[in-house]
């Protein structure tokens, strides 16, 4: 079966630097719902268009088109009464920015004696990635996993 709109697409994944390291590698492969619904970079999404299973893609994504750019807006100084005694650099929490917008996953990336500094962004955000792919499996979407806009099952998505 080829990459289109409505199917899921089952890959692997690996995510590098420009310099190499490595940032992400998928430990199981992940699946996704192809077609627009946002569930991966558009552009990976737009570079597997008309694949099958056995094929890869390569690319080189500036950080506008994977993890985006750095917001310093995202970086916050909370009170540390907010958070557990036991906070350690590195947890993440959901919290609500400053304008009320949707709830976001925030990294503490300092604590000092009464304030605790989080961040917003992605940890990746602000870096041009290569990313690459092998995708092992194509298959027709469910009609549920239309409606939900993702993958089911095995490698997608298992509850709601």
């Amino acid at each position: 079966m080829i990459i289109s709109k409505d199917t899921v697409v089952t890959l692997t994944y690996i995510v590098r630097d420009l310099e190499g390291k490595l940032l992400e590698e998928s430990d199981e492969p992940v699946s996704y719902l192809h077609g627009g619904y946002d569930n991966i970079f558009p552009l990976v999404e737009e570079a597997l268009e008309g694949k099958a299973a056995g094929d890869t893609a390569d690319l080189k994504l500036q950080p506008a088109d994977a993890f985006g750019e750095y917001e310093d807006e995202l970086v916050r100084l909370e009170p540390r009464e907010g958070f557990p005694d036991d906070i350690e650099v590195g947890m993440q929490f959901v919290g609500s920015p400053v304008d009320g917008s949707q709830e976001m996953l925030y990294t503490v990336t300092d604590i000092a004696e009464d304030k605790v500094v989080v961040d917003g962004n992605h940890p990746y955000a602000g870096q041009a990635v290569h990313f690459r792919c092998v995708v092992s499996d194509v298959r027709a979407a469910t009609p549920d996993e239309i409606q939900h806009r993702h993958a089911h099952g095995a490698h997608g998505h298992n509850h709601h």
